[in-house]
């Protein structure tokens, strides 16, 4: 899988996140790269999800 189809694939999933929490925002969805961890950390605490919880939000997408 190449950039172009992983951030194809992103944005599929943020526009999903987005419809199910509603207080996500995009800068929220920012994903940098070397910087999913911080990007996870931080829809850990505004969505009050443990990582696990996260992963399988993720997964469901």
């Amino acid at each position: 899988m190449n950039k172009t189809e992983v951030k194809g694939n992103w944005n599929e999933q943020k526009g999903r996140l987005k419809q199910k929490f509603a207080v996500l925002t995009d800068n929220d969805l920012m994903f940098a790269e070397g910087k999913k961890d911080e990007m996870l950390g931080k829809l850990q605490i505004k969505l009050g999800k443990s990582k696990e919880e996260l992963q399988k939000i993720l997964e469901g997408l």
